[in-house]
């Protein structure tokens, strides 16, 4: 049989074009017969094959990464997924997942990005490429873009990222962009305001949530605690005028009741009513990015501080997160 004499040099070429291991290269070169094309076919093929050994496996670990174009007006934000915790935190690993990134901004579809070039291979042959030189299934597990006047974004320890467009590229606005990409990041909202909300959705919302609420109250009334209050509504989409007339009625019968002089009402209906609108829009609070209490300053919700920066509004949003 004939010997074939593999230099360190095309070992090392073959690993930077392919990131597989020393062995792994010196052994498809041996095997290619020295030819290096060959030799990078034989590397996809044993990715191939592992790719498909450990298609049931789960890819919750990975990198979340964001990519915003040099006019700061398109975003995208991807997730680079694999099994362990180990690789995701992998520098190469990272470093691929935003090549992926830079490529994902130029397409507007998961799709579209998987189809894209990457080298002479599609993006998608390059992740089962990279499953048989890690050994670990790769995939992209999630892929958001967002388009806006001016976007920015914001990414917590590589777990989630979040992009976050402007109407406008005010003074300061990637500060703006960070801190409500940032809130969206910890708080999780999945849209901007309450006029979005499906009223059936609220409805059906409100009678899942009395209902919870109803039943514990049934064991806290078994254990003699205190019974939680239990809200007629919970999003401002169901506060309609003639709803918050009376709420207002209630709270001056009530100082009336309570002997307050009628002169200094309007320095305590405010304070109810806030109140009043507080217990009954938690499910606002919860999903609505501008209605949620800003993390950086609970005393104003997200809209109160966007406001700060003038004539802008937050015109989306989009959140990637692991698992």
């Amino acid at each position: 049989m004939e010997t074939v004499n593999v230099s360190a040099a095309d070992v090392k070429n073959l690993r930077e074009a392919t990131g597989a291991g020393m062995m792994d290269c010196k052994k498809a070169l041996v095997e290619a017969g020295g030819d290096f094309d060959k030799a990078i076919d034989i590397l996809r093929k044993k990715g191939q094959k592992i790719a498909a050994n450990r298609a049931d496996r789960e890819s919750t670990e990975g990198v979340a990464v964001t990519k915003i174009n040099d006019d700061k007006t398109i975003g995208v934000a991807i997730v680079l997924a694999c099994e362990t915790d180990f690789v995701g935190k992998n520098e190469k690993f990272v470093a691929l997942g935003e090549e992926f990134a830079a490529i994902a901004i130029n397409h507007d579809t998961k799709e579209s990005f998987l189809a894209a070039d990457f080298g002479g291979i599609t993006v998608a042959d390059k992740l089962v490429e990279q499953t048989g030189v890690i050994g670990e299934k790769l995939d992209i597990t999630a892929f958001e873009k967002i388009e806006a006047a001016y976007v920015g974004a914001y990414t917590h320890i590589g777990k989630i990222a979040a992009l976050v467009g402007l109407s406008a590229p005010v003074k300061n606005a990637d500060i703006l962009t960070k801190d409500v990409a940032m809130q969206v990041a910890s708080m999780g909202a999945k849209t901007l305001s309450y006029k979005d909300f499906d009223p059936a959705f609220v409805a059906a919302e409100t009678e899942a949530r009395i209902a919870v609420i109803e039943k514990e109250n049934i064991e806290f009334a078994r254990l003699g605690k205190t019974l939680k209050n239990v809200p007629k509504y919970i999003s401002m989409s169901q506060l309609t005028p003639e709803i918050l007339a009376e709420a207002e009625a209630t709270a001056k019968a009530e100082l009336a009741a309570e002997g307050k002089p009628e002169k200094i009402w309007d320095k305590i209906l405010p304070g109810k009513m806030e109140r009043f609108i507080s217990d009954n829009t938690t499910l606002d609070l919860e999903l609505c990015l501008l209605d949620q209490a800003f993390i950086k300053d609970d005393k104003k919700n997200v809209a109160s501080y966007v406001k700060t920066y003038g004539d802008v509004e937050v015109t989306g949003f989009k959140r990637v997160t692991l698992g």
